[in-house]
């Protein structure tokens, strides 16, 4: 199989051999793929290639192979890498991870990656973090087939309804609380699930939205922790000590 020219992105890499690179790459049309980049990491008049293979960079990247690990043949950087600094650094390598731990290899995505590549523009203009992050992460779930329905109840059929609150049931879905829950499960109000099916994600529907969210991804995510998520509360921990001043993660713009 040769393909030439597909709109890529790289969500991971890692070193391999004495001047290569092993690269976890999400692709328009071939979803998640691994690709061996061989000798990118070599020095050269012009410097290497890896400086191309960098995540949030869109690329067209050629490659070949009848094997799960393909070769990578060319690269082509396309204008508009996405400048993450800060928070919005984590929230990137956030989305990365996810993408690495739950797509399966060599299937197709395509409007995932197109919520992908949005996302990390976003980002990169003044958009608020936790709002592209959860329409983010609901895309993902409806693209895996774990999509979340906002608006009934998994276990009667009824309607949710905005002044009753809800748990979440990894096989029925939102299901209304009853006394003998309430306080054993996080549950949810009514009024911030409708207006997160309307897609809101900001003002007071932001906690529900945040810690739903991760509720559901923690399901299907195992119990192997997140580097991403690690990192940020390493680095805010870091910051709260330089300043001398507690940071509630949840407030601090978290990228999970």
């Amino acid at each position: 199989m040769r393909v030439n020219l597909q709109p890529s992105y790289v969500i991971h890499s890692r070193p391999y051999r004495d001047t290569s690179s092993l690269l976890e790459v999400f692709t328009a049309e071939y979803g998640r793929i691994s690709l061996v980049a061989r000798g990118t990491r070599r020095q050269t008049r012009r410097g290497s290639k890896a400086a191309l293979l960098q995540p949030f960079s869109p690329l067209l990247l050629s490659f070949s192979g009848r094997m799960e690990l393909k070769t990578l043949t060319a690269i082509e950087p396309v204008k508009g890498m996405s400048i993450l600094r800060g928070e919005r650094l984590f929230s990137g390598l956030y989305m990365n991870e996810l993408l690495v731990r739950l797509l399966h290899r060599n299937d197709a995505h395509p409007e995932l990656f197109a919520a992908y590549d949005w996302a990390l523009k976003t980002l990169a203009d003044d958009a608020v973090v936790d709002a592209v992050l959860r329409g983010f992460e609901i895309t993902l779930l409806d693209e895996l087939g774990y999509g979340l329905n906002l608006s009934v109840d998994g276990a009667s059929g009824e309607s949710v309804h905005d002044t009753l609150r809800y748990r979440y049931d990894p096989e029925l879905g939102l299901v209304a609380s009853d006394d003998a829950t309430a306080h054993s499960a996080a549950t949810y109000l009514g009024s911030d699930l409708l207006a997160m099916g309307c897609g809101e994600f900001e003002g007071p529907v932001r906690l529900t939205a945040k810690l739903l969210l991760r509720e559901v991804l923690a399901v299907h995510l195992g119990d192997m922790p997140l580097h991403s998520r690690e990192l940020f509360r390493v680095k805010t921990k870091l910051v709260s000590k330089h300043d001398g001043v507690a940071r509630n993660p949840c407030a601090s713009g978290d990228p999970s």
